[in-house]
């Protein structure tokens, strides 16, 4: 679900500033080995703003591509270091996942989506109570940041255990 840390016209991050550098050599990169995932902090800089990419992925929602239009951006940010915040780098991941170039394009021009997608914020930072990313909710535990596979798995047997007693 749609979320940003910090949404427009707020400064983002630059992937070159201690905060973050520190941040992935701490906590991201040693999870991500541990679980065989190829990820890079992304060398664009200042980092884009997000809400282009989420308003594609309203458009992709409602033709039944959301999950693969995800992918595919989250892909292009952390594996590629593409530039999601540009509609052209966009709508081109948006034809590899089989949407409509043209149309896609024109959705994120008009900005078609906007509403979705602010309804999508508010309902995240309003009804969900999201203040941090990832967040996971297991039953009635929020786990919110970075956690390693065995506190999920934890979480899940505990929920399991719960729902069974």
């Amino acid at each position: 679900m749609p979320f940003e840390l910090r949404p427009y016209p707020h400064e983002t991050l630059r992937p070159e500033g201690d905060y973050l550098r520190r941040a992935w050599l701490q906590r991201v990169y040693p999870v991500a080995r541990r679980m065989g995932v190829p990820i890079t902090l992304p060398a664009v800089s200042p980092q884009p703003h997000s809400h282009l990419a989420f308003e594609g992925f309203q458009y992709a929602k409602e033709h039944g591509r959301g999950n693969e239009y995800n992918r595919r951006v989250l892909e292009a940010f952390f594996v590629e270091s593409r530039d999601i915040g540009d509609a052209g780098v966009l709508t081109k991941l948006a034809g590899e996942v089989g949407l409509d170039e043209r149309e896609f394009g024109e959705a994120l021009r008009t900005r078609k989506h906007q509403e979705a997608h602010r309804r999508a914020l508010r309902h995240a930072y309003e009804e969900a109570g999201v203040t941090g990313v990832p967040m996971f909710v297991i039953g009635e535990q929020v786990l919110t940041g970075l956690q390693d596979r065995e506190t999920l798995e934890a979480a899940i047997e505990q929920e399991a255990a719960d729902q069974k007693g």
